[in-house]
């Protein structure tokens, strides 16, 4: 299969009417569309794109969120040989008036009657949109839009006169053609159009690693114009799985009812999860506590044992055979010790704790953001694998992902099949380690990575000045530091363009201090912050499981509950943030801000939950001028 519109027809024909996705009616119940259905209802909405003079390689804008006509609005545009321009119902004024007429989109489709008003609010946006179609059913609209399913009607109609207009345009498809032009929503300012390709995204369909059968469920609660939600949806349309389109508001109650076999996350959603389990464990008597601890415990053994002696363990130093064989007895002996105790416990803590997620859950594949290392072995502990995955919207998005039951924690996993890599001296431009044949492999030495290979985009979207910076001779720049373990794994430890420089000119990865601070039950987020400063700093937001008194978007009611809260996140971070945790004294947090209100998706943070620091600095510019100032002693000295 060499385009999307292949993957479409070839899904139509092996999988018929078995259950492709799935959305909530009115009663909360899933309603089921099948493969062949999918399929003629995006031939019928293809069909009346054309007549709307949709041209071949056109653009159209979707500013909607995860639905079923999502999905059948790519379909459509895919199939009529055209690309999305895709953005969620979050989309802002800035972002109407920057992509709507980069990308040249002629036609727009909006969810409802919000996303409605902000288009017509932004005139200036809709130079070169023709027509607007209005998704939802009950929307009211103001009589100048089409309706969705009214185009759908009217394709139907057309077919059945004998219109085979879509199938023409399908014939004409390449491999080279766009099929999306998504905008980044970037956490260092305005978004850049990345252009990908039929052979982008195909590249990692045929490719993937992970191996799906035909009718497992995958729940899905990312945003679907995102690049990582997006190839995930993809891959479960070639494997014929079931999609269900869930939100973080109904996760709880859907993991039960659908009872997932897989899914894709982002690491704040199991973060969130792994603090709402130790929230719950302190609620509970201290017999539930010691029970909890103990299953933890044994269970954390059993899988150390496993990854040392599968040579999944994280080796940065490489194995010394001799010093690996006397590891190797103890790791059976500790194997040995434990297996009665773990399985025990097993069936009396943690299966409990798995049927959260509806007792069926064989894995879950983590992107958009660096996974934790304490939620990490958390849930791999408790027996659900969290396999994290690397890789940008510029190529589609992935470099390297973990494989289920060979996953080395710690690590992104092997690198994706056709994928040329480099680690590069960010200073000198000299390459550390690469895949190209008699290329230098220096295991272990941190560098920028650089890619290579049929996922990588070609450029950003009419922006030579910002391709210029990123490309070179095919190589993609990410921006990203890492390494190569020995066990021939990627670990990523952080970005160029994150790096705090301080005054004394040493330079600090924030991602580091910001994920083990973010291990505290008392820390809900945090981001590290200190460029051209003598010292690092931090903004917090308190968790309101540990402070009741803490309320989001007003913060603390009590001075006295403020200070007790103060006391207990300056103990966190003197006790995290010290050299018997490895860190150096330029690495020391030296004084924190607890900000007001916890940082959410479309405001500080990214769609896909990256904090956008450069918004945090901006908004919280007069707490940091503050801590600056001079008025306030280094209290954590």
């Amino acid at each position: 299969m060499k385009t999307l519109a292949d993957l479409y027809q070839s899904s139509k024909n092996k999988y018929g009417n078995q259950p492709a996705f799935l959305t909530k009616n009115s009663s909360g119940e899933f309603d089921s569309v099948g493969y062949s259905e999918l399929y003629e209802l995006g031939l019928q909405l293809g069909t009346a794109l054309i007549e709307l003079e949709f041209p071949y390689k056109g653009h159209a804008a979707v500013l909607a969120d995860n639905r079923l006509e999502w999905i059948i609005t790519d379909y459509a545009i895919v199939m009529a040989g055209g690309a999305d321009v895709p953005r969620g119902t979050d989309v802002t004024d800035s972002d109407l008036n920057h992509i709507l007429p980069h990308s040249g989109a002629t036609i727009v489709f909006a969810e409802n009657d919000s996303v409605l008003k902000k288009l017509y609010q932004n005139q200036s946006a809709l130079q070169n949109v023709h027509t607007i179609i209005l998704i939802d059913k009950n929307a009211k609209g103001t009589g100048k839009e089409l309706r969705f399913w009214d185009l759908i009607e009217r394709g139907k109609e057309l077919r059945e006169k004998g219109n085979r207009e879509i199938e023409n345009r399908i014939s004409q498809i390449q491999e080279e053609d766009l099929f999306t032009l998504i905008y980044t929503a970037g956490t260092t300012g305005r978004p850049k159009g990345v252009p990908l390709t039929h052979k982008n995204i195909m590249s990692q369909i045929n490719r993937i690693p992970i191996k799906l059968e035909a009718g497992e469920r995958i729940l899905s609660i990312l945003p679907v114009w995102h690049s990582f939600e997006r190839m995930f949806e993809m891959v479960c349309i070639h494997f014929g799985a079931g999609t269900y389109y869930s939100s973080v508001r109904t996760l709880k109650e859907d993991l039960k009812k659908v009872k997932p076999t897989f899914m894709a996350s982002a690491p704040r959603l199991w973060e969130s999860v792994y603090q709402g389990i130790y929230a719950t464990v302190a609620k509970s008597s201290s017999v539930k506590q010691s029970l909890f601890h103990a299953a933890l415990f044994f269970s954390s053994n059993i899988q150390s044992a496993k990854r040392w002696l599968g040579f999944r363990e994280l080796d940065l130093t490489g194995r010394n055979a001799i010093v690996s064989s006397f590891v190797g007895i103890f790791k059976v002996l500790q194997y040995i010790l434990n297996i009665l105790p773990a399985t025990l416990l097993d069936l009396i803590v943690l299966k409990k704790i798995r049927q959260a997620t509806g007792g069926k859950l064989k894995g879950t594949v983590s992107g958009g953001g660096a996974l934790p290392i304490h939620v990490d072995k958390f849930f791999n502990a408790i027996g659900i694998q969290v396999l994290e995955g690397y890789g940008l919207t510029e190529t589609s998005p992935v470099i390297s992902v973990r494989i289920l039951d060979e996953a080395v924690m710690g690590t992104v996993g092997p690198l994706y099949k056709g994928t040329s890599l480099r680690v590069v001296d960010p200073n000198t431009s000299k390459i550390l380690w690469t895949t190209e044949e008699g290329g230098p492999k220096g295991y272990s030495v941190k560098g920028e990575i650089h890619v290579k290979g049929d996922q990588v985009m070609s450029g950003y979207y009419h922006d030579e000045e910002n391709t210029r910076k990123v490309m070179n001779g095919g190589w993609f720049n990410t921006g990203d530091l890492g390494m190569m373990s020995y066990n021939d794994c990627l670990k990523i430890v952080g970005r160029t363009k994150e790096t705090i420089v301080l005054l004394g000119g040493e330079n600090v990865e924030p991602v580091p201090i910001e994920n083990i601070l973010s291990q505290s039950e008392f820390i809900l987020q945090c981001m590290v912050i200190g460029q051209d400063q003598k010292y690092l700093s931090a903004l917090i937001v308190p968790n309101p499981e540990f402070f009741p008194d803490y309320k989001p978007g007003v913060g603390f009611t009590s001075a006295e509950e403020e200070a007790k809260c103060a006391v207990k996140i300056q103990a966190v971070i003197k006790n995290a943030i010290s050299a018997t945790n490895g860190f150096k004294s330029f690495e020391r947090v030296v004084d924190f801000r607890l900000l007001p209100k916890p940082f959410e998706t479309g405001d500080e943070l990214t769609a896909k939950l990256s904090v956008k620091r450069h918004v945090v600095t901006d908004k919280y510019s007069g707490l940091i001028r503050d801590i600056y100032s001079g008025k306030k002693e280094e209290v954590l000295r």
